[in-house]
């Protein structure tokens, strides 16, 4: 399960308890407050504390007291300047504080953003709960033919399963194992600090994760796109739904721009330039290599 009795008690006591504050309130963001979303089978994310909103965004730009100017479109019109000519330090004022359960070969992937800090669940202190991510069926796909680090086709009927039955029975095998290395029968019992190396990438780990907001932009830019790895895509697609009630003017702007948007070469907007004059341009042509082509042809459909 993706969170104890014990937990959930403790977050309705944590919501059951609000106090007055003069810090920036962002109320679409106390709406998320201890609140977990579930992500895969027993995974969830939930947040834990949170500083700024958009109107801290505005502040931090024009170095002003209070929320800024009183015109919304104002506001809204600068955060937009600000995301369309790369500026990051105006939403670098802004930060979040999530704790995450997430299988430990997902982790290994969200680890490699290295701007955040972060505070993991200790195996040499602790024993890890027998909880392992396994793939619903939909989601066992063949090796890309194109694509090396991609999926390919679904698979399906006995070949779907003989591989979940490997997952689970491995995954379970070796916590057995694990288990009996910790044991104190008849002996002193292995370290858990080597005990842990046995258990296999698909176990669940759990950490603290605090970013400010432009480098969780970056993340949500890479991690929430359509081509990134489904098992951390759909922790990104969770925090991007807490970032849109959060600051809801900077993730309209982060959409339009950054998700929404791409980025052109030089040769990209010759070629471009030379088709609107009426220039029938082909690769050859361009001076762009096949893979860069490929990629503008995609952009102009």
């Amino acid at each position: 399960m993706p969170l104890t009795p014990d937990q959930l008690a403790e977050i309705a006591a944590a919501r059951s308890t609000p106090r007055q504050t003069l810090r920036a309130v962002s109320d679409g963001m106390e709406a998320h407050l201890y609140h977990a979303h579930p992500v895969l089978d027993h995974g969830f994310i939930r947040v834990i504390d949170y500083m700024g909103d958009d109107a801290a965004i505005v502040q931090a730009a024009r170095v002003s007291y209070g929320a800024g100017t009183k015109h919304v479109q104002n506001d809204e019109g600068l955060i937009r300047y600000l995301m369309r000519h790369w500026h990051s330090t105006p939403f670098e004022m802004c930060e979040v504080k999530l704790h995450v359960k997430l299988p430990v070969f997902v982790a290994r992937q969200w680890i490699r953003h290295r701007t955040a800090n972060v505070n993991e669940y200790s195996a040499r202190y602790s024993i890890l709960d027998r909880e392992f991510y396994i793939p619903a069926p939909e989601q066992l796909a063949a090796q890309s033919v194109v694509n090396n680090q991609g999926r390919g086709e679904v698979l399906t009927g006995e070949e779907s399963a003989r591989v979940l039955e490997m997952l689970k029975s491995d995954a379970n095998r070796a916590y057995d194992h694990y288990e009996a290395m910790l044991s104190q029968d008849g002996q002193q019992g292995l370290a858990r600090e080597l005990a842990r190396m046995n258990l296999p990438a698909n176990i669940y780990t759990q950490w603290y994760w605090k970013v400010d907001l432009h480098n969780l932009f970056h993340f949500l830019r890479l991690r929430a796109d359509e081509h990134a790895q489904y098992e951390i895509r759909v922790y990104a697609e969770a925090i991007a739904a807490c970032v849109k009630d959060w600051v809801p003017l900077a993730y309209a702007a982060f959409e339009d721009y950054r998700m929404g948007g791409v980025t052109l070469s030089a040769k990209a907007i010759a070629v471009l330039k030379r088709r609107l004059a009426g220039e029938a341009v082909t690769q050859e042509t361009s001076g762009m290599s096949k893979g860069e082509w490929r990629e503008l042809v995609e952009v102009w459909g």
